[in-house]
């Protein structure tokens, strides 16, 4: 029992309306039902109006009928469905102190304080009984299945969710048990779509299973499906995939899902792992629309975009793109082979997966079970005569060093690496065993990256930094002249965030005589660094303020993401 029931049923009891011997009994009953309170509901001994008027007035709030209020539409479209499914509120009306909101429990602080980040604006609270608050979800937003059958009408005729690699499996082919799951299933792959988000986390927790999506880099809590259902939905997507077996719940298992949604084609790569409350499962959303990114769209600026255009260029060489997991190092090496594919060039790839397929590119799957490592397939494919190589990313020496030979002999090579900054890069080359005068005669350039929110078209408004910004950001008060300023607000475009969608900040390092001199020196990374600077490298913080003076992302993003920069 939580520390919050323990208070509910100590006001109840302090009101007269249980007795500890009742408290006691319900307790030994409670055979899977939530709390306590639940039994006390369930067995007569107290209704949930009596318990709801009782938290009410502990907590000095006005308790409300629902079934005796007609809540005009304005007002119901104040809090989407989905959140208002979720955190089981009603809104009923604005007052003087802001939009008034019907909850159940008013000493359910994680809810109400949820409510306020979500909605970013003033909340006036009232109470209700959970009973009254169920019957006007359904009277004012429909049900869960309604709302599924909605979004799909809203996305048009044109909707074909259906599958592209698993033969024998329709999705309008189902009996009438199968169909709610299939349904869910459906309207959460439509809604992940429909929100833009990258990833779907499903996520069995004690009481509930807890649907996540990953919008922009950001984890929202989306409503969650009965917690009975848990199985049924994780089973209907290994089904999806074709090669996940429902029988297995002990072992992690990978899987992949084609769908068409409004025949656009979606790729969902799904991963399983168990957990003390069954499978939690991560589809990773691929939209192959997102390959025809330009270089424009990743976040480049003119100059920026011109420099590495030029690499682009080179006949030979090895290009670096480096970053943490998560900083869009993929996007940006898809985005590449997108610009320089053309038929008069051989370009192969090795992929460890292989996140999307591209027309007129080979792409090679490492698969090291059976013995198809990163080091194997690259002797192949050298084999091949490519002009251009694609390495998912270099890990060890052995693969270093073939990357090396390969850029020696006339290929250009891209490949990733983790690292922090452009500069650090050779190090690490280095630590792996990579002889400096090798990094020095085959690196053209390293490109460190990191992704931020864009600031949502449609709500943002101009502001200003405040002293602290300004400090952290190292500009002075003279530079913000001409600054384009704005700060984030909220509005349902961007589901009250202030952001919609993500770009890059970029350093870009450029290896001329000098460095290569400096990394046959076997000079420390502060003396690259240094030089770099001196060639006019602008560091990740630099160009992510170039991005806040233009006002197409906030201040505050810049500083979380670039932390440990250093001017």
């Amino acid at each position: 029992m939580d520390r919050n029931e323990g208070y509910v049923l100590e006001v109840l009891q302090d009101a007269g309306l249980v007795t500890r011997s009742q408290i006691d009994h319900a307790r030994s009953r409670l055979n899977g039902s939530p709390t306590v309170v639940d039994v006390l509901v369930r067995d007569g001994v107290v209704s949930e109006a009596d318990v709801s008027r009782t938290l009410a007035a502990q907590a000095h709030m006005d308790w409300v009928d629902l079934a005796t209020m007609v809540i005009p539409p304005d007002v119901i479209s104040q809090i989407r469905a989905e959140d208002a499914r979720r955190f089981k509120v009603i809104p009923i009306g604005v007052g003087d102190s802001g939009l008034i909101v019907a909850i159940s429990d008013p000493f359910d602080v994680e809810t109400i304080d949820s409510l306020n980040f979500l909605l970013q604006r003033e909340l006036e609270l009232v109470c209700t009984s959970p009973e009254k608050i169920r019957q006007a979800l359904i009277k004012y937003y429909g049900t869960a299945d309604e709302a599924s059958d909605v979004l799909m009408q809203k996305l048009g005729e044109g909707i074909e969710l259906g599958l592209e690699i698993t033969e024998g499996i329709d999705l309008t082919d189902a009996n009438e048990t199968d169909a709610p799951i299939i349904r869910m299933v459906s309207m959460l792959m439509v809604e992940a779509h429909k929100l833009g988000a990258s990833d779907i986390h499903l996520e069995p927790l004690d009481k509930k299973f807890r649907v996540r999506f990953r919008i922009d880099g950001v984890l929202q809590e989306m409503q969650a499906p009965p917690k009975r259902l848990q199985s049924a939905l994780v089973s209907r997507l290994k089904i999806m995939t074709g090669s996940m077996s429902i029988a297995e719940k002990r072992l992690p298992q990978d899987g992949r899902i084609q769908v068409k949604i409004g025949r656009k084609p979606i790729d969902l790569r799904v991963s399983t792992i168990p957990t003390n409350h069954g499978e939690s499962v991560v589809m990773r959303v691929l939209d192959k629309s997102s390959l025809m990114l330009g270089l424009p769209e990743l976040g480049f600026f003119s100059d920026d975009q011109e420099t590495f255009e030029r690499l682009l260029r080179a006949p030979d060489g090895i290009l670096l793109v480096t970053g943490p997991t998560g900083s869009g190092k993929t996007s940006t090496l898809y985005a590449c082979l997108n610009y320089i594919n053309k038929p008069d060039r051989k370009i192969i790839t090795v992929e460890e997966p292989i996140e999307y397929q591209m027309n007129g590119i080979n792409q090679v799957q490492v698969n090291a079970d059976i013995g198809m490592t990163f080091p194997a397939a690259l002797r192949s494919i050298l084999r091949q005569a490519p002009n251009i190589i694609m390495i998912g990313e270099i890990r060890d020496l052995e693969t270093a060093s073939i990357a090396i030979n390969a850029s020696l002999t006339g290929h250009l090579v891209f490949s990733t690496l983790h690292t922090n900054d452009a500069p650090s890069a050779v190090a690490r080359l280095v630590d792996i065993g990579v002889q400096p005068f090798l990094v020095a005669s085959s690196v053209r350039a390293v490109m460190a990256q990191r992704l931020v929110r864009r600031l949502c078209a449609n709500c943002k408004e101009p502001g200003e930094l405040n002293d602290t910004e300004l400090r952290a950001l190292n500009l002075e008060p003279r530079q913000m002249t001409d600054a384009r300023v704005m700060r984030p607000v909220g509005c349902n475009e961007c589901r009250r965030t202030g952001y919609r969608g993500r770009m890059g900040i970029f350093e870009i390092f450029v290896i001329d005589d000098d460095v290569r001199h400096m990394i046959n020196k076997r000079s420390s990374t502060l003396l690259l660094r240094q030089r770099a600077r001196e060639l006019g490298m602008r560091t990740l913080r630099e160009d992510g303020v170039r991005k806040v003076l233009a006002g197409v992302t906030s201040a505050e993003e810049v500083i979380s993401i670039t932390l440990g920069d250093v001017s």
